[in-house]
This record gives structure tokens, C-alpha cells and sequence, in this order.
């Protein structure tokens, strides 16, 4: 089990939750998900998401992960236009944070 702020994920069984309620994953979702929160507090990029998500060296387009990470986002109760939990680095990447955001 990993567990940062209010999320815990089980990578075992491919499980997540908020708080104590279970919030249902697609694989990709809990793949992102998986691959941010084991590396909470750290910033990680684009091109690692694809590879170690999408199991591809190649985008084009960076809209897979923006599209993903809407509704893993959303599926977390993340304030999508003020995120606490996962926040964008312009130019860097995404960044699951250890601790909540104050805004």
C-alpha cells in the first residue's frame, strides 16, 4: 500500500481510494495514478508518463495524458481548475503532492 494525503492505493490489486471510499480506476487511470503517488513529491515528466504508462517512446501530442488525468482528477474529488493533489509543472510535468496545496 502507498499512501500520500487522503489517497491510498494498492497496487496489488489494482485498488484505490479517497478517505476511506474506493474510487474506481481504468487500468490507464490507476497506471497514472500508481505512477505519481509512488513518486510523491517529485516531478515526473511527459515523456516518463508515456513510456511507463502508455508503454511508448513516441507522442505526438501531450492530450492522452491531459485527458487521463481530467478524469483520474475528477474521479479523486481534485478541484480540476485549482488541483491539490496533482499539479501540472509547466514545462516539466505532473507532481502528485505529499502534502495538500493551501490556495
Amino acid at each position: 500500500m502507498i499512501e500520500v494525503q487522503d489517497v491510498r492505493v494498492d497496487p496489488d490489486n489494482r485498488r484505490a481510494w479517497r478517505n476511506d471510499e474506493e474510487v474506481t480506476l481504468s487500468r490507464k487511470e490507476f497506471d497514472l495514478v500508481y505512477k505519481l503517488i509512488s513518486n510523491a513529491g517529485l516531478i515526473v515528466s511527459r515523456a516518463d508518463l508515456m513510456r511507463d504508462v502508455w508503454n511508448t517512446e513516441f507522442f505526438t501530442s501531450s492530450k492522452t495524458i491531459d485527458v487521463h488525468l481530467g478524469w483520474v482528477r475528477r474521479k479523486l474529488g481534485d478541484d480540476t481548475r485549482r488541483p491539490s493533489l496533482i499539479t501540472t509543472i509547466r514545462g516539466k510535468g505532473l507532481r502528485f503532492e505529499k502534502s495538500p496545496l493551501i490556495r
